[in-house]
């Protein structure tokens, strides 16, 4: 048994749509009481950390309707169904920023929102990067610029709030550390 694991009892599909699904869940909790969870179910994602030759790190920059504005970001993308996140990360660094690598290294998986939803984002780092000729084309909803950056710029967006989203800070801090 999980430590202070609750039990699904019920089910009840809400809402399903492209990307995401939505369900409450009837819980026994570890005490026996009975509680509600809203969960938002995700195929997950992953996040690549793109480093240049000379230590500069490639963001993007595009709008986030759920937000209402722009943010810089690292590339990242949803797993499609049977897709190995290898994969999609190597399709992602292309399609969003038009570079592949010879080296792609896996850091980590973590959860994104785990009070709701069971996203998680397998983050990897891409070095030895390479300007693709006919390089893939992004999402037809997609629109992004690209950004090279120092660490130090970096942690500044992190301060000035241009850089918003946990995963890309999880980035700065994980560049920082692995210097």
């Amino acid at each position: 048994m999980k430590k202070f694991e609750e039990k699904t009892i019920h089910t009840e599909p809400i809402f399903k749509g492209k990307v995401i699904s939505l369900k409450v869940d009837d819980v026994t909790l570890p005490n026996g009481k009975v509680s509600k969870r809203e969960i938002v179910n995700h195929p997950g994602a992953v996040a690549i950390i793109p480093i240049t030759d000379d230590g500069k790190v490639i963001l993007v920059e595009q709008y986030r309707k759920a937000l209402e504005r722009s943010i810089i970001e690292i590339p990242a993308g949803k797993l499609e169904l049977g897709e190995a996140p290898e994969h999609t990360a190597i399709r992602e660094l292309e399609e969003e920023t038009g570079f592949g690598c010879h080296e792609l290294t896996y850091i980590q998986t973590f959860a994104t929102s785990p009070g709701f939803a069971d996203e998680v984002i397998h983050l990897y780092v891409a070095k030895q990067l390479y300007k693709i000729e006919n390089k893939a084309e992004l999402d037809e909803d997609e629109f992004v610029s690209l950004i090279e950056v120092t660490l130090e710029e970096a942690e500044q967006m992190v301060v000035e709030q241009k850089i918003y989203d946990a995963k890309t800070a999880f980035a700065v801090l994980w560049i920082k550390l692995n210097q």
